[in-house]
């Protein structure tokens, strides 16, 4: 059976809302373009390898552990847009 990913959207609402949207322990906010452009600059895939080895207060895949790296991509590209 083959798993059917999750969008972006649904990753940040229901994995990462709880720190991204207010910006707990130094988290980049939603939307917030400002708390994201010196880690854009990284480049996505350097976020990707961020949130899947966690940093900081952010454990590993943050609190999605079953997410894949596609579906953490969706929800980085969700946060950043």
């Amino acid at each position: 059976m083959v798993k059917k990913s999750r969008s972006g959207e649904s990753v940040y609402t229901t994995s990462c809302a709880g720190c991204h949207s207010i910006g707990i322990a130094g988290a980049p906010k939603f939307g917030n373009k400002a708390d994201w452009v010196s880690r854009l600059k990284r480049g996505m895939d350097d976020l990707v390898k961020v949130a899947i080895a966690g940093k900081g207060a952010m454990p590993p895949k943050g609190t999605c552990g079953t997410c894949s790296a596609d579906e953490l991509r969706a929800a980085i590209e969700h946060m950043t847009k």
